[in-house]
């Protein structure tokens, strides 16, 4: 069995009587993209609180890289290299592009605050900052403010920030939630290039980015998994068709 980045392992959290992790166990594999679907409610936004750090399960496990982080908080997680990006926007929009990833290289790095002034003349900070938009294609992009970009080049930003922390695996909240058909083309494509960066979990409602992104899904039902499979799979899993995918998969 190939070794997992990041590993959920029996995980259980409960609300008063509303399970919304049942025994949910999944890996992440290096190199691939492993998509979480699922209807509303199912538990995907439960299940990567627990992932990351900022809900502490009831009972069972998360690992990565090897080491069990369920008691580690999400900084301590971040810092190990578990990139996050949200479903919605935790950007500046008031700052630069060039400045919100200088924030993130200066949170990366570890050091004390500083006045931004100072920030932009470090030469180290400024050297990641700057790779890291060249990897994700904004580098032309670097001086304008970030609330005049596009919803989908926003996504890219966040994706920067986070490279900013030498990620050793990325989990994704939704990067398509807000984008038409051609932003969510190019931000397809984009991901599919990234994987070879680090593997990718992410949770997401579009399915032709999911069918066309993932090497294997995992499909939660009211807090459960009811398959894990290749797109293949479960495109023809009965179950899934009739809790979320419908006839039209």
């Amino acid at each position: 069995m190939p070794d997992s980045v990041l590993s959920t392992h029996e995980l259980h959290k409960a609300f008063g009587a509303l399970r919304a992790s049942e025994g949910i166990s999944i890996r992440l594999l290096h190199g691939e993209i492993h998509a979480i679907i699922g209807p509303n409610g199912a538990g995907k936004s439960t299940l990567i609180a627990q992932i990351c750090g900022s809900l502490r399960p009831d009972s069972g496990r998360v690992t990565f890289l090897g080491r069990d982080v369920t008691a580690l908080p999400t900084e301590a997680r971040a810092r190990m290299g578990l990139a996050r990006t949200f479903q919605t926007s935790a950007l500046a929009m008031d700052q630069t592009v060039m400045q919100n990833v200088l924030l993130g290289a200066l949170g990366a790095s570890g050091r004390p605050w500083r006045f931004l002034s100072r920030v932009a003349r470090d030469a180290g900070l400024r050297d990641t900052a700057e790779a890291a938009l060249l990897e994700t294609g904004l580098q032309d992009l670097a001086r304008l403010r970030t609330a005049e970009l596009s919803h989908g080049q926003r996504r890219q930003l966040e994706v920067a920030v986070a490279l900013t922390q030498a990620p050793r695996a990325f989990v994704m909240d939704e990067p398509m939630a807000g984008l038409g058909a051609e932003g969510s083309r190019h931000l397809t494509g984009f991901l599919d290039r990234l994987r070879t960066r680090a593997p990718i979990l992410l949770v997401e409602h579009d399915m032709d980015a999911v069918f066309a992104l993932a090497d294997r899904i995992t499909v939660l039902v009211y807090g459960r998994v009811i398959a894990t499979g290749s797109v293949e799979d479960i495109r023809a899993d009965p179950l899934v068709r009739d809790a979320y995918l419908g006839d039209g998969a």
